[in-house]
């Protein structure tokens, strides 16, 4: 009997160097006993793993080494012997994977597909707090408590680095805890729901937020629990409200309709755009998104995520109508709308503005905001001159952006320039392979890709300029055109 002691649940690698020896070597699945770092040694696995032959060589589908990453997370304690068994049988069929009929296979699809849902999950729901530190960027370091159906804390932490990477951040867990310094992932031992914040100074904002944006009168309760079962609840602020919401929700519905009998409509402005009167959207139950966007704002002007806050005179929020049909995306504020404390209104935002009216597009009928909320410069002199966010900078900021489309929920958006792209669409595009054609968004919508302005400004030839202004003025007619379509 052989004795195979990976280093951790989530060791691949070792499985990976053990497993082909082991298969080169011809020992069957039986014959091996897989164990995971201090646990018990067996007292029949006595025999020294072979060491391969020279020039031996060992070869599988590229797809078997995708499920085997994903299985290996899995909670099972055969996982291991079921994917050597894989292994020799791909060994005597190459073509093993094809076989759905094959019940090994489908055993090990179901585990997979338990792990992609947990991976899924721990991202939905994880809610982090803030926690006094000494010795961290602004005394700040941000704390999750999660507890996952499978070993996928090491799996899934590079996905909290990219997303937080401005951030110092710990994700708790029973069996082990990953943590962010900004320069390198570590991992520790696991720990106790006790261990982690039970509420933070932003956490009541958030509360008022998800409240606002609540529509108890369209909730399915079986699909919601499908989708966000009960045990995460306890860890998430926002859903402890979700019991009182629903029950209210006949409530609301008659005080609404009791409150807006005889009401008439009046005109408003809301930062200087003409909106439906407020009272009426509040009576609304899960309707009123203006309340959630204004609670949306004030957290984001707290936003510490990244250093830009420091040298930045403010925080420059999206603006418009908060159902609007079609949102635009930009870069970041500049030096004007840095003073100014709104979006595109310097000289990129005067481009703006005549494109769209040449397009036939209504600005005070379209949300404004920016990848990047604050500004982003190099001082040399009295000048503040603009630089380019970092990838830090866009991912750190992102969650803003993604958190205005959903609440806006536009029927399109429009990314200008390849900063806006990268935030809306999640990677690095080029704007010559995305221009000109709909992306489809998670959530819903249509993605479009376009210039900035200021690249328009930029253009030293006149010819130039003049040729790639019409053609940025025929990708917004474009999207006009798109927006009509759908409103059919």
């Amino acid at each position: 009997m052989y004795c195979v002691t990976l280093a951790h649940h989530e060791d691949f690698a070792g499985w990976r160097e053990a497993a082909r020896a082991l298969a080169l070597a011809g020992v069957r699945a039986e014959g091996i006993s897989w164990q995971v770092g201090d646990a018990p040694q067996d007292l029949f696995g006595d025999e020294a793993i072979p060491d391969a032959q020279p020039g031996a060589a060992l070869t599988v589908p590229k797809p078997f080494i995708g499920l085997a990453q994903s299985v290996i997370c899995h909670s099972d304690t055969e996982r291991f012997a079921r994917l050597y068994s894989m292994l020799l049988k791909l060994q005597q069929n190459r073509r093993a994977l094809e076989d759905k009929a094959d019940p090994l296979l489908r055993r090990l699809e179901e585990l997979r597909k338990a792990v992609g849902r947990d991976l899924h999950k721990m991202r939905a729901f994880v809610r982090f707090r803030e926690m006094p530190e000494e010795g961290v960027p602004d005394g700040k370091r941000y704390v999750a408590w999660f507890e996952p159906d499978h070993h996928i804390v090491r799996t899934n932490a590079p996905f909290f680095q990219r997303r937080f990477a401005a951030m110092h951040w710990s994700i708790l867990t029973p069996e082990l805890c990953a943590h962010w310094d900004g320069r390198a992932l570590s991992f520790t031992p696991g720990a106790t729901r006790a261990d982690a914040p039970d509420g933070d100074p932003v956490e009541e904002t958030w509360k008022t937020y998800f409240a606002s944006i609540f529509n108890p009168a369209r909730v399915k309760v079986k699909a919601m629990t499908a989708e966000m079962p009960k045990k995460y609840w306890k860890n998430m602020p926002e859903t402890a409200l979700v019991p009182g919401l629903i029950a209210g929700a006949r409530a609301r519905e008659l005080e609404m309709v009791e409150k807006s009998k005889g009401k008439s409509l009046k005109p408003v402005e809301v930062r200087g755009l003409k909106r439906a009167e407020e009272e009426e959207r509040r009576l609304s139950p899960g309707g009123n998104r203006l309340a959630a966007w204004e609670a949306l704002l004030e957290e984001a002007k707290r936003c510490t995520r990244c250093p830009l806050y420091k040298p930045a005179t403010q925080m420059v929020f999206g603006e418009g109508p908060v159902d609007a049909p079609l949102m635009l995306i930009g870069e970041q504020p500049g030096d004007q709308e840095d003073q100014a404390g709104r979006p595109f209104v310097g000289p990129a935002g005067q481009v703006l503005d005549d494109a769209l009216d040449k397009a036939g597009i209504d600005r005070s009928q379209t949300y404004v905001t920016n990848a990047v909320k604050h500004f982003k410069f190099e001082q040399r002199g009295k000048r503040r001159i603009h630089s380019k966010p970092g990838a830090q900078e866009i991912e750190a900021c992102r969650w803003w952006a993604d958190q205005e489309r959903d609440l806006i929920a536009p029927k399109v958006t429009v990314a200008l320039g390849a900063t806006a792209a990268r935030s809306m669409i999640g990677k690095v595009v080029t704007i010559s392979k995305t221009r000109g054609a709909a992306i489809e968004l998670p959530g819903g919508g249509e993605g479009w890709v376009t210039v900035h302005p200021s690249y328009l400004l930029r253009i030293p030839d006149k010819g130039k300029a003049d040729e790639e202004l019409a053609r940025f003025i025929e990708d917004l007619r474009t999207v006009q055109n798109r927006l009509t379509a759908l409103a059919a």
